[in-house]
């Protein structure tokens, strides 16, 4: 079975589902139909959030499990938030202290997070 797509493949617009089948009796349903803020998380971004599900949500048992720093996890969480159209609550000074940039370059060169997930949760913290 293939995961429903978020966005058209030819014009990258935004998905609708429109018809929705059940297999059991054959029953089919025709209209538009919310897919939900989950749909709009890449499948990085949902995995993410499986992790952090079955961690319960302790941010210690995931910096275990993925092997990446506090920080990193935090941002990649705010990342998902905002995907989901939720804005995140900001830390006291709005962004990024000295240490967390720090670790998110740490974890760059150890090649614990790629150059774009550096760039994203760097970038994320200045607009």
């Amino acid at each position: 079975m293939h995961t429903l797509p978020t966005q058209c493949p030819i014009c990258n617009g935004e998905i609708s589902v429109t018809r929705i089948n059940c297999r059991d009796c054959d029953t089919t349903f025709e209209g538009r139909f919310s897919v939900g803020a989950f749909a709009q998380l890449t499948p990085k971004q949902l995995e993410f959030v499986e992790t952090f599900i079955r961690c319960e949500g302790k941010i210690t048992r995931m910096e275990d499990e993925l092997k990446l720093s506090y920080p990193t996890i935090r941002n990649r969480l705010r990342a998902i938030i905002k995907a989901m159209g939720y804005e995140p609550e900001l830390d006291e000074d709005g962004g990024l202290n000295e240490q967390e940039r720090k670790q998110i370059l740490e974890d760059l060169d150890a090649g614990k997070i790629s150059y774009e997930d550096a760039i994203q949760l760097l970038g994320e913290q200045e607009e």
